[in-house]
């Protein structure tokens, strides 16, 4: 994994999130700034599991020319080891295991991030995907499901198994998103093991991405939610670490970002539903709003239709200032500066 590496600047990376960061979001979001790989949403993993031809097309008709890992999520160990090896028939750059989804519907299911409340099974499953998958290997994580102070034994079943890369969102799974996260394991993780770490978690900003390395020293940071709200802000980080000046996106831009997201999530719809349409851009654009108008977010929480979609957006986007640079909820969140802030 180390060949996937920067010479010049930590590794930048979009988060996979789940029924988000497909195939129409990866290709809106390389027309204003690429990361230096993702990673795509979760293939659901169990018995009479099938990989799911939507997210088989992230991998398969990616024409951004960056390197995309396969993510799986579950618990079941010959049916992971049979995923991964369908997986790996594919043009993939690695598979990655979800240890870290926090969301309830998942974790009582011993997955994603529940399966860190059993450190035995975590390690008879690494075991037997790292003897599986040719390729590269690597995980996602929290730092523990109740405490941080799981997290040392974790790191021993990693190093042990030799993953080729560990993300760690630096919370733990009962802290959700709602706590700052812990940059100093973060950096522990960093100390400890061989392969390259990339921390995870309230990367909103040029700044905190550069909080954030500074105080973990790892090799990469992971994007998620920053870059929905702004899709150049992997090339605004870029140019933090290149001290260079950066874009400053207006509300215009982000409005024609918008628009170009609606267009080509309807082209993809199997069958469009306007309905289903405006669900999806209503869930895509609360990550959006936080830090532009309340007013904005009032409405875009009770649009209904598409003429309304378009209305509200005009009256609120289509004018040249240039937008906030930090949303107001992730400034007060990020990685232990609740003291600062």
């Amino acid at each position: 994994m180390r060949d996937l590496l920067p010479n010049h600047r930590p590794a930048l990376v979009l988060a996979p999130m789940q029924d988000v960061t497909d195939l129409p979001f990866m290709r809106v979001l390389a027309r204003r700034s690429l990361p230096d790989w993702f990673v795509t949403e979760y293939f659901r993993v169990h018995i009479h599991s099938r990989l799911n031809t939507y997210i088989l097309r992230s991998i398969s008709e990616n024409a951004t020319g960056r390197p995309i890992f396969a993510q799986m999520i579950g618990c079941d160990i010959q049916e992971l080891t049979r995923t991964a090896k369908e997986l790996s028939k594919y043009p993939v750059a690695g598979i990655d295991l979800n240890l870290g989804c926090p969301a309830p519907v998942v974790y009582r299911k011993n997955a994603g991030g529940g399966l860190l409340r059993f450190p035995d099974q975590i390690d008879t499953i690494l075991g037997a995907l790292r003897d599986a998958i040719p390729g590269r290997f690597t995980v996602k994580t929290r730092l523990g499901f109740h405490s941080p102070d799981e997290f040392p034994l974790l790191l021993e079943t990693f190093r042990k198994h030799g993953i080729d890369g560990l993300t760690i969102h630096g919370r733990t799974v009962a802290d959700r998103y709602q706590t700052p996260v812990r940059p100093t394991l973060v950096k522990l993780a960093v100390d400890t093991l061989s392969c390259p770490v990339i921390a995870n978690g309230n990367v909103v900003d040029r700044t905190t991405a550069l909080q954030y390395h500074q105080q973990t020293k790892a090799a990469g940071l992971m994007i998620g939610r920053g870059a929905i709200r702004n899709p150049w802000l992997f090339s605004q980080i870029s140019a933090a670490f290149e001290k260079t000046a950066p874009f400053q996106p207006s509300y215009r831009d982000l409005l024609a970002y918008i628009h170009e997201l609606s267009e080509e999530l309807a082209k993809e719809a199997p069958s469009f539903d306007p309905l289903g349409h405006i669900q999806r851009m209503k869930k895509t654009l609360i990550y959006i709003c936080d830090g532009i108008d309340p007013e904005f977010e009032h409405a875009i929480r009770r649009m209904k239709t598409s003429d309304e979609f378009h209305h509200i957006l005009k009256t609120h986007l289509d004018h040249p200032a240039l937008l906030p640079v930090l949303p107001a909820l992730e400034s007060r969140m990020f990685c232990g500066f609740s003291d600062l802030l």
